[in-house]
């Protein structure tokens, strides 16, 4: 009995000994894990403020070259200086030109122009615009045939754009952010694949293999006096989530009665296919009411498209709309 007592008592001690190695062997091995430091999140950037007096004279300049249309001697002169302007504001600039077919058959050149801020972020944010304008006035009375001029349906989206660059110059945002300017937008009629033609080649041949962004922004017609932002039809399709997260954001800005929460049919522009061929989530801040007769405003396609019918006020709520949103990424 007292040598198999001792037996007992010599095994038990075995495994109370076996036991304790093999938990510190087993707390050893986990313990790179269980001390290994969570990923520190970047600092909030405050949104710096959006100078709207600056993005005026951006829209003022390219009105001064007179009509930007593809196939004229200005399109070649506004390119080159838009290019010059994103790199004077510290981006990495990508300028892709190609020649598409217009709606009647004339080839004519295209000059997408691109933008970089943090190429290396993977993180990325895309703003549009188009910069081309219309190479007939077939919405006026008179002189219908003659290029417009184009101060809020082409220029004013640059013009916030381009300010928003030279503020990303001065105060880096987390996130890398793409400014890309869109070539022969407006040269269609009727069908829709007869518009956007420089987004269409964009989503189809990004400026970089593989280029990915979180979402986009395009803003159409951003400039007029007196406009207002409803949610259009397809960027409530695509891109619900961004709606949501830009209308906080004027929100937040003070801006909420520029952007109301009212839905409105979908249009056709140049986010439709940033979305459907580049699947980027994108949606487009546009003016458009369905409820008046023209819905784009009595100066849409005509000669009335000036400087006369720009805003400080409405470019003052778009852009820093547009910087909260990139700012609290």
């Amino acid at each position: 009995m007292r040598d198999n007592s001792l037996q007992i008592l010599f095994l038990a001690l075995l495994i109370i000994v076996a036991g304790c190695q093999t938990s510190t062997d087993s707390e050893q091995a986990n313990q790179p894990n269980q001390t290994k430091a969570p990923e520190a999140s970047k600092p909030k950037i405050p949104t710096p403020t959006f100078n709207a007096d600056s993005a005026y004279l951006y829209i003022e300049k390219q009105v001064a070259m007179g009509p930007r249309v593809p196939g004229t001697p200005t399109q070649k002169v506004a390119a080159d200086w838009l290019a010059s302007k994103l790199r004077e504001f510290g981006a990495e600039v990508t300028v892709q030109e190609s020649t598409v077919t217009v709606y009647d058959g004339t080839k004519v050149p295209m000059y997408n122009i691109i933008g970089a801020y943090k190429p290396e972020a993977k993180k990325r944010v895309a703003l549009f615009a188009h910069w081309d304008t219309r190479p007939f006035a077939d919405m006026d009375t008179e002189r219908k045939d003659e290029p417009i001029l184009g101060a809020n349906d082409g220029g004013s989206g640059v013009g916030v754009l381009l300010e928003i660059a030279r503020q990303l110059q001065k105060t880096p945002a987390n996130v890398g952010v793409d400014i890309i300017l869109f070539d022969v937008e407006d040269y269609g009629v009727q069908l829709a694949e007869t518009y956007c033609l420089g987004s269409q080649y964009w989503a189809q041949n990004p400026h970089k293999a593989g280029y990915k962004a979180n979402f986009g922004i395009l803003l159409d017609m951003v400039g007029a006096k007196g406009a207002t932002f409803n949610q259009e039809g397809y960027s409530l399709l695509y891109a619900k989530n961004i709606v949501k997260k830009v209308w906080k954001a004027a929100n937040r800005a003070g801006y909420s009665s520029y952007f109301p929460y009212r839905k409105v049919s979908t249009i056709t522009d140049d986010h439709l296919f940033v979305n459907k061929i580049a699947r980027i989530p994108t949606i487009d801040i546009i003016q458009f009411d369905e409820t008046t007769e023209r819905g784009f405003g009595d100066f849409w396609h005509t000669h009335d498209d000036n400087m006369d019918i720009i805003s400080t006020k409405t470019l003052k709520a778009v852009g820093q709309t547009v910087m909260e949103t990139i700012y609290s990424e």
